[in-house]
C-alpha cells in the first residue's frame, strides 16, 4: 500500500527580533549554527532538526512556518502536497487564507493564515 505523503513540510518558527546580533549570539550559544540569511536584517539558524529564523524590522509578530517540497535540509522531496492543494484543503475546511501569493501556476506560493489566538502561521512552498 502507497502512503500519501499530507504534511504541511518542512516546520521553523520566525522570530521578530529586536536585535538580530543579540539573537544570533543567544541561539548560537544553545548550540544552533547559521545557516542562511543576510547577516544583518535576517539569519536561518539551525540545531538538528529545530529550526529558527531571526528576523529584525520585517514583521511585528512571530511566525509559525511550514515548507511543502522541503524536508529537515531544506533539500527538495521527490512527493509532497503542492500549496495549492493545502490551500484547497484550508478553504474547504472553513479556513480563510490571507497573502496569497503565486497560487495560479505551478512552482513557488504561499499563504498566510490566523490561528485562534492570533499566531501568523504561513505555507510558503519554494519549489
Amino acid at each position: 500500500m502507497t502512503q500519501i505523503d499530507t504534511s504541511l513540510g518542512k516546520f521553523s518558527i520566525s522570530l521578530a527580533v529586536k536585535s538580530l546580533e543579540a539573537s544570533r549570539t543567544f541561539y548560537q550559544k544553545l548550540g544552533f549554527e547559521p545557516v542562511a540569511g543576510d547577516g544583518k536584517v535576517w539569519q536561518v539558524m539551525k540545531n538538528g532538526e529545530a529550526t529558527v529564523g531571526l528576523i529584525q524590522g520585517m514583521f511585528e509578530r512571530n511566525i509559525l512556518t511550514f515548507t511543502p517540497g522541503w524536508d529537515n535540509e531544506r533539500a527538495e522531496k521527490s512527493s509532497f502536497v503542492d500549496v495549492r492543494a493545502l490551500h484547497a484543503r484550508a478553504k474547504a475546511a472553513g479556513l480563510e487564507p490571507t497573502d496569497e501569493t503565486g497560487l495560479d501556476g505551478t512552482g513557488p506560493g504561499s499563504f498566510m493564515l490566523t490561528d485562534p489566538d492570533g499566531n501568523p502561521v504561513l505555507i510558503d512552498q519554494h519549489v
